[in-house]
């Protein structure tokens, strides 16, 4: 399957949307695809090989999973590529449109069990979230 790609332009320096993409404290705060989920837990250990998990579940506590992956490239400010434990991979890229604007470009693998759709619309959903939090702190 082709990689599906996304992308939002936020009004913030590539340095602080860079900070609030990978530090665990923020994370938890945008990390999430609908108002009736959150992220309670996150740990990122940002270097080649290093790891990161998101706790992801329901508020209401009926479904919950953990995001996990392995950095195969940290480029800071600029991109992050990982794999995820089933072997798909992603890279982010953070272009610095000028020093108050940043463009966040994701590219994912699609997993089998959801529509390459319902699979955009959910990374977008997140990617949303990311955008109004960065600008709204």
């Amino acid at each position: 399957m082709e990689p599906i790609k996304i992308d939002i332009t936020i009004l913030a320096p590539a340095e602080k949307v860079w900070d609030y993409f990978n530090t665990p404290k923020h994370i938890t705060k945008w990390n999430f695809a609908h108002e009736s989920w959150h992220c309670p837990s996150s740990e990122n250990d940002l270097r080649v090989g290093g790891k990161f998990k998101n706790r992801m579940e329901a508020k209401d506590k009926s479904f919950g999973f953990d995001f996990e992956g392995i950095y195969d490239e940290v480029i800071p400010n600029e991109k992050i590529k990982y794999h995820m434990e089933d072997g798909r991979k992603v890279e982010v890229i953070f272009d610095k449109v000028d020093d108050n604007t940043t463009k966040v470009t994701e590219i994912f693998d699609p997993e089998k069990q959801n529509s390459v759709e319902m699979q955009r619309e959910g990374w977008y959903a997140i990617l949303n979230h990311f955008h109004k939090y960065v600008e709204n702190h």
